[in-house]
């Protein structure tokens, strides 16, 4: 399941829960891509903290994404992996962005505001 949220200064955040697979992947590819290539996001921040399960379509979901982000000159977080995860991200070359905190830190480092609804 993935909560997808767009805040103020174009920041993206995704909440990934349960289990990742292609299908699901495929489904959070379209929403965000579609956000990005609109104009609407310069930011994706990935919590991972509730996911327990993700294959390598969900490497592919979140490498893809900052392929599109990369011509804006945009940022990817991907916060609070499981250790699986974090070794597989940082053998993916993505170790610089990952992050243990909160997405609301996340939020900070680079440059938003979450206003609490």
């Amino acid at each position: 399941m993935a909560d997808i949220e767009i805040i103020d200064n174009g920041i993206l955040v995704a909440t990934l829960r349960g289990e990742l697979d292609n299908h699901e992947a495929n489904r959070i590819r379209a929403r965000i891509s579609s956000s990005i290539f609109t104009g609407q996001v310069r930011a994706v921040i990935w919590d991972l903290e509730g996911l327990g399960f993700m294959d390598s379509a969900g490497i592919g979901l979140i490498l893809g994404r900052m392929r599109d982000l990369a011509p804006l000159g945009g940022e990817t977080l991907i916060l609070n992996p499981s250790t699986t995860m974090e070794k597989i991200f940082s053998f993916s070359g993505l170790g610089q962005n990952v992050r243990h905190c909160t997405v609301e830190t996340a939020i900070g480092e680079i440059g938003g505001v979450l206003h609490e609804q």
